[in-house]
């Protein structure tokens, strides 16, 4: 999870060093950080929040269980995927592992987009200029955590700023400008929302936003545990890694069929498969 966080990090918003991670928040105007630790001995994580409205901690709290995942039944979800033998080993050999989610759904649509068809390291440098030239500055505090600096921008701030001053494809800003005016006229736009696949076209009809990019703020925004980008690259390579064969968007979906409705969580097996090498499979089984 810290590894996942930390090469997506948003530079001024997040940090994560020495097995912590640290981020900083605003809700209604207000400004602080939190900063997350494990605590394995007692299978729990530490938070530590500066905020400066006590009102503000329990959603503060639901935001981290959000973005840890830390509602999921995941004993339940590894027994569900183990029946697929092919994807057995990838399970036995990442036990426990989450879907991360997004701190804030805008944030985290903003950042879908502008990772599209680039790296997650181009991605997160974009995403710092934007954070740089219009996200909110924490006041000077010198017991502040070194490399907190900003807040990341807001809906309303975006969407009522007239150039956002990024090197991008126009089209691109575009969908950015869509985006931050949809969430600002619709505060649910992120929210749960009758099924998946209602989910996927509500957020399709903001321009810009495909198939891919849809899927993947459902999956971490949402939190559509069903949410699947049979079209990634990375998922059809770790498909390839587990079937012995190249496969298709469309074989990989009709595929995964076996593993709803945690699709989202074979998901990232596929993803670590693709980055690992193949597990020893003796004595697996279905």
């Amino acid at each position: 999870m810290l590894t996942f966080l930390q090469a997506r990090a948003i530079p001024g918003v997040e940090v994560v060093e020495k097995g912590c991670y640290r981020r900083t928040v605003e809700i209604d105007g207000s400004v602080g950080s939190i900063a997350v630790t494990h605590l394995p001995h007692q299978q729990s994580l530490s938070v530590t929040i500066h905020f400066t409205s006590v009102q503000s901690l329990p959603a503060i709290v639901a935001r981290v269980r959000r973005l840890f995942d830390l509602g999921a039944d995941i004993e339940t979800i590894d027994a569900h995927l183990s029946h697929d033998p092919q994807l057995a080993p990838w399970v036995a050999l990442h036990p426990g592992l989450r879907a991360p989610g997004g701190w804030d759904g805008f944030e985290l649509a903003v950042r879908a987009i502008l990772g599209q068809q680039i790296s997650v390291a181009a991605a997160r440098k974009l995403a710092g200029q934007l954070v740089a030239l219009h996200g909110k500055p924490l006041p000077k505090n010198p017991s502040a955590s070194s490399g907190l600096t900003h807040t990341f921008p807001t809906a309303k701030r975006l969407a009522t700023t007239k150039s956002l001053g990024l090197g991008m494809p126009a089209a691109r800003l575009v969908s950015l400008k869509a985006l931050a005016q949809a969430a600002t006229d619709d505060p649910n736009l992120f929210r749960p929302f009758g099924t998946i696949e209602e989910a996927i076209a509500r957020l399709r009809t903001i321009p810009g936003i495909g198939e891919w990019t849809a899927q993947y703020i459902a999956l971490r925004a949402i939190r559509e545990m069903d949410a699947f980008p049979a079209s990634d690259i990375g998922l059809l390579r770790g498909a390839a890694k587990l079937d012995g064969a190249p496969t298709t968007p469309k074989s990989l979906l009709h595929r995964a069929e076996s593993w709803r409705p945690w699709r989202a969580y074979a998901a990232q097996h596929l993803w670590a498969a693709n980055t690992n090498e193949i597990p020893h499979t003796e004595g697996t089984h279905a």
